[in-house]
């Protein structure tokens, strides 16, 4: 039986010599495992992908390929666009491993994801212990999201979130191998059988649930995802997003986080989880009010969801309306004027 191979997929938007020290620490990583890497510059239109190009030359790594999508439709699409590209040149992979380009596996991340799969054939995606260069622990271990979640997420409040424990989607650190809802895309590990069962990320999603998407397709095709702490990889967190940085969340956020609520269970319920947000901000809000809190940090949050999803609304509802306009009115017949 040969040994398993393996393509390292690493996205680089705008971030070419982080990138190109992931990479170095995947390449390390990956000593001993037959595969490759193929780094995808997601239309950085920075010079980033001319830097990639030089700094693989120069170092002489023979495993990495860097290539350009051409266009930058999201952290889905430009990791699908890494995965198709391999596939233009031979065989497939029996893994796929996701790897942000702020991500740098420490000693034997790679390996240990590998050697899990290897060992459990029926598990569809692993993932590691994401930490920060100082070694705290970043959660990217989650529950699917429910309409109970967001009431409880928004509310913040300790009575709501005892008495939806297990709605909470943030888990805690688990001592041992774990299998979970879905976890964070900063370095996971796909089984490519289970990849070509469900299809690839779905590109709808420009970023921020993609992820939580994919997992759960997987787990209901039968195929688990699984958390392994005892893979450690450094993670600096939010580079290309600029997300600690935000001060409103983006309006591709919002739709990011409808269309997983629409697609999974429907428009209804996707309003009903809206509501249910809005119904827990607005008790996070008089929570504040009453002990004399600041609510400033978030005070645009629930008026652009509000907002966004109004407005999604009103957009499906419009063809909706013309569609049925459309059959209601009599055609004319000849001869019948």
């Amino acid at each position: 039986m040969s040994d398993p191979t393996l393509w390292t997929i690493i996205l680089n938007y705008k971030t070419a010599e982080m990138t190109l020290q992931s990479a170095e620490a995947a390449l390390r990583e990956m000593a001993g495992i037959n595969g490759q890497i193929i780094i995808v510059d997601n239309d950085s239109q920075d010079g980033s992908f001319e830097a990639l190009e030089k700094g693989v030359a120069d170092k002489g790594w023979d495993r990495v390929k860097v290539v350009q999508s051409g266009h930058n439709g999201g952290f889905g699409a430009g990791n699908n666009f890494g995965i198709q590209h391999g596939l233009r040149g031979g065989p497939p992979p029996d893994y796929v491993y996701i790897l942000n380009s702020d991500a740098f596996p420490d000693a034997g991340a790679i390996k240990i994801l590998l050697d899990h799969l290897e060992a459990n054939p029926k598990t569809g995606f692993a993932g590691s212990n994401i930490h920060g260069p100082d070694g705290d622990w970043h959660c990217t271990i989650f529950r699917y999201p429910t309409i109970w979640s967001e009431l409880e997420g928004a509310a913040k409040t300790g009575p709501i979130t005892k008495l939806f424990k297990k709605h909470v989607i943030p888990q805690p650190l688990p001592a041992g191998p774990k299998e979970v809802d879905w976890l964070a895309g900063a370095s996971m590990m796909m089984r490519y059988d289970t990849l070509a069962e469900i299809g690839l990320f779905d590109e709808t999603f420009f970023l921020y649930f993609e992820e939580t998407d994919l997992c759960r397709r997987a787990k209901l095709a039968g195929w688990p995802t699984v958390y392994l702490p005892d893979s450690q990889v450094t993670h600096i967190g939010s580079v290309s997003t600029g997300m600690k940085t935000w001060a409103r969340k983006p309006s591709y956020w919002f739709d990011s986080r409808l269309h997983y609520f629409v697609k999974n269970h429907g428009a209804a319920y996707a309003a009903a989880a809206t509501l249910a947000h809005v119904a827990g901000g607005l008790i996070w809000r008089l929570r504040c009010l009453i002990q004399r809190k600041d609510v400033q940090s978030e005070s645009h949050f629930l008026r652009d969801l509000i907002r966004h999803d109004l407005g999604a609304a009103l957009r499906r509802a419009k063809p909706a309306a013309a569609k049925a306009a459309t059959q209601n009115t009599p055609s004319v017949q000849p001869g019948r004027i």
